[in-house]
């Protein structure tokens, strides 16, 4: 069976986030008020064979940790479908 697996990966809560930071400064510039933070990241889509939904997301959770995401200064998240 086909899934399709979305992974979201984003710089750690605790880290600085400068392009986040630039995307605020940019719409505060342009008069958006109301914005209280920006972290930008990536947003991965596979479409993954596997037995089950268990199994894809294995095979995803092994992507991102080996490949996808820099452990050190990032964290993801998994949806598989």
């Amino acid at each position: 069976m086909i899934y399709a697996v979305h992974i979201n990966v984003m710089p750690l809560k605790e880290l600085l986030d400068p392009q986040g930071k630039a995307v605020m400064s940019g719409l505060s510039n342009l008069g958006l008020k109301g914005v209280e933070d920006v972290r930008i990241g990536k947003h991965i889509t596979l479409q993954v064979e596997a037995a089950s939904k268990e199994e894809a997301r294995k095979i995803a959770e092994e992507a991102s940790q080996k490949l996808l995401a820099n452990q050190v200064m990032e964290y993801f998240e998994i949806t598989v479908n």
